[in-house]
């Protein structure tokens, strides 16, 4: 087996000992790119640099630096800076933009000696929850290439799903590192807000809820990233005790197998000995996920609203509409978002003050074809457009930490995943309990 598709941990030890080099490791990543990407179009650029910077990480081993993340090939979402490196944001306005310098992020994955190996897909301005845009086209599930692996941070999904690379970093304003996980059966971390600083970078278009997240195939390895991503140290796992909600108290209505699914991975967890109660979570008025939504739209229309009616055959017409929706809002409607959004937060921390871990499903629906933006039927009834984001965006306006988890597949073998949120601060507990339900969520079929 290729050092490439164990853990993350094997990898480094092999090169620190001198078994093999960063060099060859990024060659083979470069070669499974080659080979693996055309199929999904998870990498909308290539490192021209890669072999060099390997290089130089040898170099430094030489030295005896000891680098926690030493020859790690690494793939960067497109709308996170690399320097050198166009950063387009998956649009036609910034085809042309080339990065300044590193996010900072970035920079620690330097010092950690990964090496970045290219850039992979996103939707527009990261703003749609399927990866697809008039610039980089449709990016697909290495699952199932009829299927989208989700957005906003498909391409680097896609590429983890895929082996292309062991680790790739993706954003999350309102579950784009989750939910894509959950349909490709990959581990996604959101860290509590500003853990890992966010930028330098792109305006955004709703400030202090987007964060930077690694993406793997096992928790030990987003354990190992976020030591330098954050400076995060394992703990020991915490009691084995969460609280569920099915529907996470929004009353969205499930897939039939999701929602079986659910139930199996509660009474799997509860033979493991896992504490499971009942997780009340009492959302003033009618507060969905998507009641935040005004804040995304009326953000694009400040940023892009000029432009747009300028050019409006430059934008992915999805992303148009949202632009075209923000203009038409009021302040006042802007400012009832953001009422909105501070009660999400209040809501939320209280209910994990009470609970300490809640699990949900990641989402309510599996992967859904490539072609489309959003499933048009969850539950058995029609589905708004982002519907299938139900269980995520208010963890964001909490700035609280969350994760999905592999837990099996539907009756079609798309992947589903499960969702554990934890209170502020408690980023490596949340790892650290992760890492114990993993291997018994893989003997779920």
């Amino acid at each position: 087996m290729s050092p490439l598709d164990g853990p993350i941990s094997q990898l480094v030890a092999a090169v620190q000992t001198g078994a093999v080099t960063p060099k060859t490791l990024v060659s083979e990543a470069l070669a499974r790119a080659e080979n693996r990407n055309p199929a999904i179009n998870a990498i909308c650029q290539i490192n021209p640099h890669a072999l060099t910077e390997a290089e130089h990480v040898s170099k430094r081993l030489q030295t005896g630096e000891t680098m926690q993340l030493a020859g790690v090939p690494v793939l960067i979402k497109d709308n996170i800076w690399v320097a050198g490196l166009r950063c387009a944001q998956g649009s036609r306005l910034f085809a042309d933009f080339i990065a300044p310098q590193d996010a900072e992020a970035v920079r620690r994955l330097r010092v950690a000696g990964a090496v970045i190996i290219g850039i992979s897909t996103c939707s527009e301005f990261a703003c749609k929850g399927a990866t697809n845009s008039p610039l980089q086209g449709i990016t697909r599930n290495p699952v199932n290439p009829d299927l989208t692996p989700g957005g906003s941070s498909g391409g680097s999904v896609a590429a983890v799903a895929a082996g292309i690379v062991p680790l790739a970093l993706g954003t999350d304003a309102g579950g784009s590192s989750r939910r894509p996980p959950a349909h490709t059966g990959l581990c996604g971390f959101k860290p509590m807000q500003d853990l890992i600083p966010y930028g330098p970078c792109h305006d955004e278009p709703v400030w202090g809820i987007s964060v930077i997240c690694p993406i793997a195939r096992r928790m030990e390895d987003i354990s190992l990233a976020m030591q330098s991503l954050a400076g995060l140290e394992p703990v020991p796992a915490p009691m084995l005790e969460i609280a569920a909600s099915s529907d996470f108290g929004t009353g969205q209505a499930l897939d039939r197998d999701v929602a079986a699914n659910f139930d199996k991975v509660l009474g799997v967890l509860e033979s493991a000995g896992v504490s499971v109660t009942q997780a009340q979570i009492d959302w003033p008025g009618t507060i969905k996920g998507h009641s935040i939504l005004p804040l995304q739209c009326a953000g694009l229309a400040d940023l892009y609203g000029d432009i747009w009616r300028e050019t409006p055959e430059l934008f992915d017409p999805a992303i148009a509409g949202q632009i075209e929706t923000g203009l038409s809002f009021t302040g006042v409607d802007v400012a009832g978002a953001h009422q909105i959004s501070h009660q999400m937060r209040e809501t939320l921390r209280a209910a994990l003050d009470r609970y300490g871990v809640i699990a949900t499903p990641t989402t309510p629906c599996a992967a859904w074809p490539a072609t489309q933006d959003a499933p048009t039927r969850i539950g058995g009834k029609p589905a708004g457009p982002r519907d299938h984001a139900a269980f995520t965006p208010q963890i964001n306006h909490a700035g609280v930490p969350a994760l999905s988890l592999p837990c099996g597949t539907d009756g079609e073998g798309r992947p589903l995943g499960l969702q554990l949120i934890a209170r502020a601060g408690h980023d490596a507990e949340l790892i650290a309990l992760a890492g114990r339900l993993e291997p018994v969520l893989k003997e779920i079929a």
